[in-house]
């Protein structure tokens, strides 16, 4: 019991260390640039699923998706065909923030709701829906077109709302989605998880294929239904034999809270695994992958500098200027002299030098408006 105890301490600590981590990341994005600090779209694993119908037509990457998102993904597969859903019970940055607030919602209500059984049952199937609606946009239009409608997007960019709102009106959406999900998780565990998360979706499908399963054994289960309590997507774990149910998460939760011994047990391949090596286990694939693709060269995180950017010959439309590109800088990547794009924008270049980023000409010169102008 003791190292079931364990298991649920390093399980938390490791998830709120990664949304930590993936929080500072994303604040410094804003801050600094993409050249040197990763956007939010290459946190994401499930950005390089949307890609990979491109990638192998055209052999092109979407805009905003890095070799290290592809990495992520490849790492997060084997995790599901090794451990199920296992990265969204122990390693997801947004689902660390969803049991934060379910845990504050404790504290202020004294109990995580459920949705009645009416309701709760045919929207969990929403968040399936939502995997071919995602990739055939994404593919059809060769763009993450549903950054602007995205929660967990809309998390990275909170630092620079007004800015981001500015870029594109839509990505209010992805705002009012993000307050949904923390209202909602206030009162339901994993809220977001349960019915609106298409990675969630695609990893519990190819979950199917593991071999790790939770066996229950009722000749040892005393019917505490401490297990049914712990479980933070609500499956009936006490009701069950072997749990195969896709939204298990694989946190196993349900097997640490189990007082009787031998009543709740992970079996991988018919062996009996316990939580906390299964938490290793993931690590190692996790972070092993990781420093594997950066030993081989696929591990880059971060956007291309504009230095680079124009070095390799890369030209972009206005629609893809960024807020940290410079006004010579964006010229050049646009294909145009440095008058022109002056002309464009409407400024004078006594008045805003050409070093000046794109987000700051409006405090040299209040008539310009980034977010019109990318608009145009």
């Amino acid at each position: 019991m003791k190292k079931n105890k364990i298991a649920r301490i390093l399980r938390i600590t490791i998830l709120v260390s990664l949304l930590l981590v993936v929080t500072y990341q994303s604040y410094m994005h804003q801050i600094i640039g993409g050249g040197k600090a990763p956007s939010i779209h290459a946190l994401c694993p499930y950005g390089a699923l949307e890609s990979l119908y491109a990638v192998i037509i055209s052999g092109e990457y979407l805009k905003k998706i890095f070799d290290g998102t592809i990495a992520l993904f490849l790492i997060t597969m084997v995790i599901a065909l090794l451990f199920r859903r296992s990265f969204c019970g122990l390693l997801c940055p947004f689902g660390a923030l969803q049991e934060l607030f379910a845990r504050l919602g404790k504290l202020i209500f004294k109990r995580n709701f459920v949705v009645p059984p009416m309701v709760d049952k045919p929207l969990r199937y929403l968040k399936y829906a939502l995997i071919p609606l995602t990739l055939g946009m994404a593919w059809y239009t060769g763009i993450l077109w549903m950054t602007p409608y995205d929660p967990f997007a809309a998390f990275g960019h909170i630092s620079n709302i007004s800015e981001t709102i500015a870029e594109d009106s839509a990505a209010i959406v992805g705002f009012l989605l993000l307050g949904i999900t923390i209202i909602g998780s206030l009162l339901y565990n994993r809220f977001f998880c349960k019915y609106l998360c298409p990675a969630g979706a695609f990893y519990a499908l190819v979950g199917k294929l593991s071999a790790t399963k939770i066996n229950r054994n009722d000749d040892k289960c005393i019917h505490c239904n401490l297990c049914n309590k712990a479980c933070p997507v609500n499956i009936d774990v006490e009701g069950g034999g072997k749990i195969t149910s896709m939204e298990c998460i694989n946190c196993n939760e349900c097997v640490n809270s189990c007082p009787a011994k031998g009543a709740l047990e992970i079996k991988t391949a018919g062996k009996k695994v316990p939580p906390l090596t299964i938490i290793f286990l993931v690590l190692a694939v996790f972070f092993g992958g990781m420093m594997l693709a950066q030993t081989t060269g696929y591990y880059n995180f971060t956007n291309q500098s504009p230095k680079n950017q124009i070095e390799q010959g890369e030209t972009l439309t206005i629609s893809e200027l960024k807020g940290y590109h410079t006004i010579e800088e964006a010229s050049v990547l646009l294909g145009i002299s440095l008058d022109e794009f002056y002309s464009m924008l409407g400024v004078s270049e006594d008045s805003v030098p050409k070093d000046t980023q794109l987000k700051n000409i409006s405090a040299l010169d209040s008539t310009f408006d980034f977010g019109t102008f990318k608009g145009e």
